[in-house]
């Protein structure tokens, strides 16, 4: 019996990490779905993010789908910049060193004074759609 008491937290364990991956396939699987339609896509726990011409779309990935998509047209872009936290860095020439700050990309649209945050798990990720989206606004 002092087996079976041992055991069961165990087995409570083994459930509970069965239902955050099942959890997490319903969030790729989502989103490879929605990917199919944008020219190029990225997913990461933060944000998913697709780009179809000059438009962008992004949003949250949950297991029931993609949540408050957003849409903006880089046609209405005034610059890019890669945040850490919040300070603007230059995306030629990031650091290695580890941070607790979230990446993200900003864009500055022209017509708001307002920007839009894209957040990214992984700051070289972030750099690397910063020189992908400028280059491609200068098309």
């Amino acid at each position: 019996m002092e087996r079976g008491l041992i055991w069961f937290p165990l087995l409570g364990l083994f459930i509970w990490l069965a239902w955050k991956g099942w959890q997490e396939y319903q969030k790729v699987e989502g989103y490879r779905i929605w990917s199919e339609q944008f020219d190029k896509a990225k997913y990461d726990i933060y944000a998913v993010l697709g780009k179809k011409d000059n438009v962008i779309t992004w949003g949250k990935p949950t297991p029931q789908g993609i949540l408050d998509l957003q849409t903006f047209s880089l046609t209405n872009v005034a610059s890019i910049n890669l945040l850490l936290g919040d300070t603007v860095i230059d995306f030629n020439n990031i650091s290695t060193e580890k941070s607790k700050a979230i990446p993200s990309l900003e864009f500055q649209l022209t017509n708001q004074e307002s920007s839009i945050k894209i957040p990214f798990t992984d700051l070289e990720l972030a750099a690397k759609w910063a020189e992908y989206l400028i280059k491609s606004t200068m098309q």
